[in-house]
């Protein structure tokens, strides 16, 4: 990838497009990429310019410098002229970004390049799968200082590894490596730190040349799944399969099938 990043929305946050993935980069490394007002709001900029550019077609989330994200950055929260309040921080800042992720109908990867901790692993879950490098690690650092997960984490970290793990980690604070994540289910590829970017770029770019209305509608089912019951969920599959099936992208996966040749999706 073209390490040239652009700052729309503010020097917090880096966003750029590249062969129809948009990349947003947390961009706060002297403080690991921790959050502050001013870089929450900028990322829910960004994640809504990346839904509302039809150009995009993939979004990668990921962090400058030697973290992902280290969650909230403290100084804000012990500084009493800076503190914006954690009902502010909790429905103003992380859960409008959760609510993106989840419900931008575009394939979204998290690329943790390192530590992501806090808020930051959390909404690297909420993402709808997770890479990291060998030097990425994972810690739900909330009850060190006497909190509770939040931006997701009790929904999504239960649900990917199991309920008495999630609670453990949860509980006790324990750091795991990247190979560790990767082997309770919570990442879904490692790739050598010295060819993260490149490996990153090849996964979002296979993601942007595929079906992606059809990706997108399989994200609204995966969503509706963790409330329905079966009965529900089937329905809701037959719906949303009647509206794939009158894609131009079904036509033309169907017919590059039948003439043996590669497809040319368009996302619609």
């Amino acid at each position: 990838m073209n390490n040239a990043q652009e700052f729309p929305f503010g020097l917090t946050v880096g966003y750029v497009v590249q062969a129809q993935v948009a990349w947003i980069t947390l961009n706060r490394p002297e403080v690991f990429n921790s959050f502050n007002r001013e870089m929450a709001l900028a990322t829910q900029a960004a994640l809504d310019a990346a839904a509302q550019d039809e150009s995009v077609r993939a979004i990668v989330l990921t962090g400058n410098g030697k973290a992902f994200c280290a969650g909230q950055d403290l100084k804000e929260v012990t500084t009493p002229e800076l503190h914006p309040g954690f009902k502010n921080i909790i429905d103003e800042h992380y859960n409008p970004i959760i609510q993106r992720i989840r419900h931008i109908e575009k394939p979204i990867i998290a690329a943790v390049n390192g530590v992501a901790a806090g808020a930051g692993a959390n909404i690297a879950l909420a993402c709808d799968f997770v890479v990291s490098s060998e030097h990425g690690s994972f810690i739900q650092a909330f009850s060190k200082i006497g909190l509770v997960p939040d931006s997701g984490g009790t929904f999504f970290l239960p649900r990917l590894i199991g309920l008495h793990r999630a609670t453990a980690l949860m509980f006790l604070g324990d750091k795991l490596t990247a190979e560790d994540a990767c082997k309770m289910g919570m990442v879904y590829k490692l790739y050598p730190s010295a060819f993260f970017l490149e490996e990153v770029q090849t996964l979002a770019e296979t993601l942007a040349q595929m079906p992606t209305l059809a990706l997108g509608l399989t994200k609204r089912l995966l969503n509706q799944s963790m409330e329905n019951n079966l009965e529900q969920q089937l329905a809701l599959e037959s719906a949303i399969q009647i509206q794939a099936s009158s894609s131009h992208d079904y036509h033309e996966g169907v017919t590059a099938f039948v003439e043996k040749r590669k497809p040319q999706f368009r996302g619609n």
